[in-house]
């Protein structure tokens, strides 16, 4: 058997991945007490370990799904909202899917140019214009969506059931939080 083969080389292996990750945010965690000791560390620790994890899972799905698909983490995240939202205004794509009105504008000429996405005049103001995937952008977005949402339940398969509802709900509360007005939104 190859070396990193085993499932005690692959758990050293996560081991070690976890512990360069997390290597920094440890670091933070002891070394802050000492610079401003009235710092809340749980705060810290919470949206520094939420920003990694978050970050880490991005680049995987990117790299292992998207990258070999032939688009980036964007154009995913563009291809998805119009898939969800039907045909929508450039600016309400870049609302929905958390991207600047400008990323959003230099990527339809991309996807358009890729024949994936289509720009037609809105029927109420000819000012105005909605996109919406292709024909063949469907198609390639529900191809590589089905490995994108395999590669999600590897990842939460790393909990239990129970434990990913109790995440949910967690994660559900910080985005309500999200919506208060002391926090400051991009739209």
């Amino acid at each position: 058997m190859p070396i990193g083969d085993s499932p005690a080389d692959a758990s050293a292996e996560a081991e070690a991945v976890t512990d360069a990750g997390l290597a920094f945010l440890r670091t933070a965690a002891d070394t802050i007490p000492d610079l401003l000791p009235d710092v809340d560390l749980a705060a810290m620790r919470m949206v520094m370990t939420l920003h990694r994890v978050a970050n880490v899972l991005v680049y995987d799905l990117e790299s292992a799904v998207h990258r070999p698909g032939g688009w980036s983490w964007s154009a995913f995240r563009a291809m998805f909202t119009l898939w969800i939202s039907g045909p929508t205004p450039p600016h309400r794509l870049a609302e929905l899917s958390g991207m600047s009105r400008p990323a959003v504008s230099a990527l339809l000429k991309t996807l358009e140019g890729e024949g994936l996405v289509d720009r037609l005049a809105s029927p109420s103001d000819r000012r105005s214009v909605t996109v919406s995937l292709s024909s063949a952008g469907r198609t390639r977005l529900e191809s590589v969506y089905r490995e994108h949402n395999a590669r999600e339940a590897q990842w939460a398969a790393a909990l239990s059931p129970a434990e990913v509802s109790t995440l949910l709900d967690l994660l559900g509360k910080l985005a309500a939080a999200g919506q208060r007005s002391w926090v400051s939104h991009r739209f």
